[in-house]
């Protein structure tokens, strides 16, 4: 099989993946269709299985197309690291792909990667995001070097750095505050929680802490974004658990107000890295430079 293989094939074969559509693809890529077409059909020949199916709109991976991709994405990555180390010199170079939550990177990833690029400025970034098991099958996947979750996962396969504790906060407009300060929790039956979804570690404590304090909301909301919660929470639509660095500036602004739950919610947010996959050199320089960077801030508050 392998004196079939090229690496072009497999960079093909992952657009089309994560396109989902070998049009798509093809205009990713800068190929025309028939060039992207051809490289899959070569992959299937290798490999003596198809690879996707196709449907009325767009393709979808057999179970051996989603073998392949581990694969695909471990020889793409060797031959980006291969190229990196040849061309590695004081001024690191390449491209560096993480996964992570989309209110993470807002509050937290953001201004580390704008410091390290000021610095690094040949280094390129791509960024995936999700939420915890997203982040956890991106990494184990091997699509991305590596991710941010706010837990340990606890699992043999994957590495977990510790970075902090995060603490989470239970949001709510003036009037539901009110509320709650003059009635108790008993009026949080008839209101909406949002969160993220049910894939949200989020919205998994919010559950619990609310099942021990004996509230059993009247439904729950789901919204894309930490933004689109944070306006629903000011308009009265409902109340949610966020970082409460996420919080902040409309705490301070007066937008809408903590409610009296529980406090001392923490969650432990760190980097997860494949235990099997070498980090090319900027991805070793950028995950001992969050690590520091998290490390000399707890000092700094100690």
């Amino acid at each position: 099989m392998i004196d079939l293989l090229e690496g072009r094939f497999f960079k093909t074969f992952i657009a089309v993946m994560e396109e989902k559509s070998f049009n798509r693809a093809s205009e990713k890529l800068g190929y025309v269709q028939s060039t992207v077409t051809n490289h899959i059909q070569l992959l299937e020949r290798a490999c003596g299985q198809k690879l996707f199916y196709r449907l009325s709109r767009g393709v979808k991976p057999t179970e051996a197309g989603l073998k392949l991709a581990k694969f695909a994405h471990q020889f793409v990555h060797l031959g980006l690291t291969l190229e990196e180390a040849m061309n590695e010199s004081n001024q690191p170079r390449g491209t560096i792909h993480l996964s992570m939550h989309e209110s993470f990177f807002v509050t937290r990833m953001a201004s580390l990667i704008e410091k390290f690029r000021f610095d690094y400025p040949m280094v390129k970034f791509k960024l995936e995001t999700g939420y915890h098991q997203d982040v956890i099958d991106d990494v184990s996947q091997y699509v991305v070097d590596f991710g941010i979750v706010p837990r340990d996962p606890g699992r043999e396969d994957l590495i977990f750095y510790p970075m902090l504790q995060e603490e989470l906060i239970f949001i709510a407009s003036h009037e539901l505050t009110e509320k709650v300060e003059t009635d108790g929790l008993i009026v949080l039956n008839h209101e909406a929680a949002i969160s993220f979804g049910n894939s949200c570690l989020y919205h998994t404590h919010a559950n619990m802490i609310l099942e021990e304090t004996g509230v059993e909301t009247s439904g729950a909301i789901q919204y894309p974004s930490i933004e689109m919660i944070k306006k629903a929470v000011k308009c009265g639509i409902g109340f949610a658990l966020i970082p409460k660095i996420a919080a902040e500036k409309e705490l301070e602004e007066g937008d809408f107000q903590s409610l009296p739950l529980p406090t001392g919610i923490f969650s432990t947010h760190g980097i997860i890295v494949n235990k099997d996959r070498e980090l090319n050199f900027p991805a070793q320089m950028f995950k001992s430079f969050v690590l520091d960077s998290y490390s000399n801030e707890t000092n700094h508050d100690a």
